[in-house]
């Protein structure tokens, strides 16, 4: 059985002649993409905004999930920044431990950070025994409840 070649007319062509250039381009373009908008397109995707319109950042790295509970931390990056005795507050990172089948949660740990980048602690709180509940509707458990016990994708 003889099965003819392909012709070279059928191979789609780019437009745009690849070149050493083109490819320079396309890298700086990637390197000028801020840090953080990269960090949060990949590794915090947002899973929903709190009462106040502030979104909800997942950490992805940080869930665990055991059968009866999921822990995960989630950041809140302020839209504006929140005026408090001493400073400004510029964001939130809370450590949440949610019972599914029961519709409890509870906050372990809860940190206010006084600069955008997350990276000076302005308030911390650790719970030595969380305690579970029901969670306010449009707060950071609600939204981490909401999309941690959504049903798994087929």
């Amino acid at each position: 059985m003889h099965i003819a070649p392909r012709s070279v007319t059928s191979i789609a062509r780019p437009s745009v002649p690849i070149t050493g250039a083109t490819i320079l381009s396309a890298i700086a373009l990637l390197l000028a993409m801020p840090s953080t908008a990269w960090a949060q397109s990949t590794a915090m995707p947002q899973i929903g905004t709190i009462s106040g319109g502030n979104t909800v950042l997942l950490e992805s790295r940080t869930v665990k999930r055991t059968p009866q509970e999921i822990t995960a931390t989630l950041r809140v990056p302020f839209l504006k920044p929140a005026k408090v005795p001493g400073g400004e507050w510029f964001g939130s990172r809370t450590l949440v431990a949610v019972r599914c089948a029961e519709g409890t949660v509870a906050v372990k740990e809860n940190r206010y950070y006084a600069d955008a980048k997350f990276a000076k602690v302005a308030n911390e709180r650790i719970v030595k025994i969380p305690g579970y509940a029901a969670p306010v509707p449009g707060s950071v458990p609600a939204v981490a409840m909401a999309h941690l016990c959504k049903p798994a994708k087929p």
